[in-house]
């Protein structure tokens, strides 16, 4: 299953500036708010994260027919290699143990897209 996104990156500049940490809180992990502050693009890297967690959203509700939270879809990078996923809920992770989630994201001055490709298991194999 295969989701994608591009949010306009003043976007979510808007919203951190108007709601501050109750945005930042519902929307993103610690994890992801860490990693975030301490890159010079601060609002890109969060537009991307926030691309990335709707096409998760959107590839995972195909899928699984679950709509989940953008709270539970935590996006991990790591400067230089492609981001990973994890998804939280421990009621999930049965359904996840038969999947692998890739997950592409990329920013810019005004835009951050993402494309997420859930890819089932099947006895062992990948299959799509």
């Amino acid at each position: 299953m295969l989701g994608i996104d591009i949010v306009k990156n003043e976007r979510i500049k808007t919203a951190v500036e108007r709601f501050g940490d109750r945005f930042l809180s519902r929307v993103y992990t610690q994890k992801e708010l860490e990693y975030c502050k301490a890159q010079k693009c601060f609002f890109e890297c969060l537009s991307a994260r926030w691309a990335c967690k709707e096409a998760v959203l959107k590839a995972f509700y195909q899928r699984f027919g679950i709509v989940l939270k953008l709270s539970q879809i935590e996006v991990l990078g790591d400067r230089g290699k492609p981001a990973k996923v994890n998804i939280l809920g421990d009621d999930l992770k049965g359904m996840l143990e038969s999947v692998s989630i890739w997950v592409s994201i990329s920013h810019e001055r005004d835009y951050s897209v993402a494309v997420a490709l859930i890819e089932a298991h099947s006895y062992g194999l990948l299959s799509l």
